[in-house]
């Protein structure tokens, strides 16, 4: 598991990539309906500050709730894999929803260049 650190880290870094790509599609793609792809930019942001916000987490246990140390952190790691786990799906299946609103807006003759550009 990585720490909290890297994972915000990968969580900025993919939400500036996603927004640089709407940013460069605005400023470089004929036909693309740019108010759609400005609320899509405000999408991600709203995605990255609640992601980064839910990597804050606490385990609300105590060591005194367990019958020896070795429970304890057995049961704060299980408690952290998980809840990271479930961070990292979610944020991967909104991102998998935004590239799709990405990509429905882009005229299709821009679709077609894509995948030829993609294929060779």
């Amino acid at each position: 598991m990585a720490n909290k650190r890297q994972i915000k880290k990968q969580i900025t870094g993919a939400c500036g990539a996603l927004a640089a790509e709407c940013m460069l599609a605005i400023e470089y793609v004929d036909g693309l309906d740019t108010k759609a792809m400005e609320q899509i930019i405000l999408e991600i942001a709203t995605l990255q500050d609640h992601a980064i916000s839910r990597c804050s987490i606490a385990f609300d246990k105590t060591p005194s709730d367990f019958e020896n140390s070795h429970d304890y952190t057995t049961a704060r790691e299980k408690y952290f894999a998980d809840a990271f786990r479930n961070l990292i799906k979610e944020f991967n299946e909104k991102v998998g929803a935004i590239v799709k609103e990405m990509n429905a807006l882009l005229p299709q003759e821009q679709r077609e260049a894509n995948k030829a550009a993609a294929k060779a």
